[in-house]
C-alpha cells in the first residue's frame, strides 16, 4: 500500500454524551460519556486504521488541554506526529437527546495560531515522504488563507498527491493549484461556484466544468442522504444515498474521505475507491457520538454498494 499521510491544523477532543432532554438554564444530566481524538485529519487516520490500513497524522496541539489530545491520539494506535503551540486545543461536545433523538453539536473556534508554528508545520511535511498527503478540516485563527496552497507547492516537490476537505476561502484559493482529490458538501461546493444546485443536472455540470478548469484531478461530491458524485476527466458516478437509520453524523464526511483515500492507496480503481468511501461514509452515521465507522458494515455496505443490491438498514 502506499504511504497516507494527513494533516490537522485545528484538531479537537471530541466529547459524546447522551442526555434525555436538552433544555436552557437548568443542569443537563448526561451519561455515556466517551471521548476521541478529532479533527479531520485525525479521523481520516482513525478510519485508515480501522480499515486496516496505516496512516502517518500530523498535527497541532498545546496548552493545557494539548497532552489530553496527544493521550487520545496515543490510545488510538495511529502514528503521529505532533507540532507543538501555545494555544489550547479546541473541545467539541456532542449530545444526543435521547428523547427526541436530535444530534446537538457544541463546536469551539479554537486556538490561534503563529507565524512560527504554522510555518514549522510545513517544515515538517516538507521533511516526510509520502505518496498521499490528506489535509482535512478548518484553518486555525492566524493561519493564512492561502496555506493550503502552500501545502500543495510542498506536496508536488515531495511528488506526493494532494487530497484536500476544507471549504471557504481556503478552498477558493486552492483549486487549481495541483489537487488531486477534493471532497466538498454540496453547501461548500455552491459556496465555491457562487450559485445554487438544486437539481442533479445542475451537480453534474458544476463539477464537470471544475474538472474542466483544472480545479482538481477528481471531484467527490458528498450529498448527504441522498448520495454521492463522483467526478474525473473521462467519467462521472452517483452513488444513491443508502436508507440507514442514523445515530450522529459526527465524522461522516471524514469517514468518506480517508477510506476513499484508503482505496486509491491500496491501487483500487477511482470508481472502486469512491465506492468504499460510500461505504464508509454510511457506516459513519449507524454508530453514535463519536465513534466513526466500524470495518464490518463498511465491509457489508460495500459488497451491497458494489453489487446494487443495497437493503434497508435499521
Amino acid at each position: 500500500m502506499k504511504r497516507i499521510v494527513t494533516l490537522t491544523l485545528n484538531p479537537a477532543i471530541d466529547g459524546a454524551a447522551e442526555a434525555e432532554q436538552v433544555r436552557p438554564i437548568r443542569k443537563i444530566r448526561t451519561w455515556a460519556e466517551r471521548y476521541d481524538p478529532g479533527g479531520g485529519g485525525i479521523n481520516a487516520a482513525r478510519v485508515i486504521e480501522e480499515l486496516g490500513g496505516s496512516a502517518l497524522a500530523i498535527y497541532l496541539s498545546g496548552g493545557t488541554t494539548g497532552p489530553i489530545l496527544d493521550g487520545l491520539v496515543q490510545a488510538s494506535g495511529i502514528e503521529s506526529r505532533r507540532i507543538p503551540i501555545a494555544g489550547h486545543t479546541r473541545i467539541s461536545h456532542t449530545v444526543h437527546e435521547t428523547s427526541t433523538g436530535l444530534e446537538f453539536r457544541f463546536v469551539p473556534e479554537g486556538p490561534s495560531v503563529t507565524r512560527e508554528e504554522w510555518q514549522a508545520c510545513l517544515s515538517m511535511l516538507d521533511g516526510i515522504d509520502g505518496d498521499y498527503l490528506l489535509a482535512s478540516g478548518s484553518l486555525p485563527r492566524g493561519v493564512p488563507s492561502d496555506f493550503y496552497v502552500q501545502v500543495a507547492a510542498v506536496a508536488a516537490r515531495r511528488g506526493s498527491r494532494f487530497v484536500l476537505d476544507t471549504s471557504g476561502e481556503a478552498l477558493r484559493q486552492a483549486a487549481g493549484k495541483g489537487l488531486y482529490l477534493i471532497k466538498p458538501s454540496l453547501g461548500e461546493l455552491e459556496d465555491l461556484i457562487g450559485r445554487k444546485l438544486p437539481m442533479p443536472q445542475d451537480q453534474d455540470a458544476a463539477v464537470r466544468d471544475l474538472i474542466a478548469s483544472g480545479a482538481a484531478q477528481i471531484i467527490a461530491l458528498t450529498l448527504g442522504r441522498d448520495g454521492a458524485l463522483l467526478a474525473t476527466h473521462d467519467r462521472l458516478l452517483r452513488i444513491e444515498g443508502v436508507k440507514v437509520t442514523p445515530k450522529s453524523a459526527v465524522g461522516a464526511g471524514d469517514s468518506f474521505l480517508g477510506a476513499m483515500t484508503l482505496g486509491l492507496a491500496q491501487g483500487g480503481s477511482v470508481g472502486e475507491a469512491f465506492t468504499l468511501g460510500m461505504a464508509a461514509g454510511t457506516a459513519a452515521v449507524l454508530t453514535a457520538g463519536t465513534e466513526l465507522c466500524r470495518r464490518a458494515d463498511v465491509e457489508r455496505l460495500y459488497e451491497d454498494i458494489r453489487r446494487g443490491s443495497v437493503k434497508n438498514d435499521s
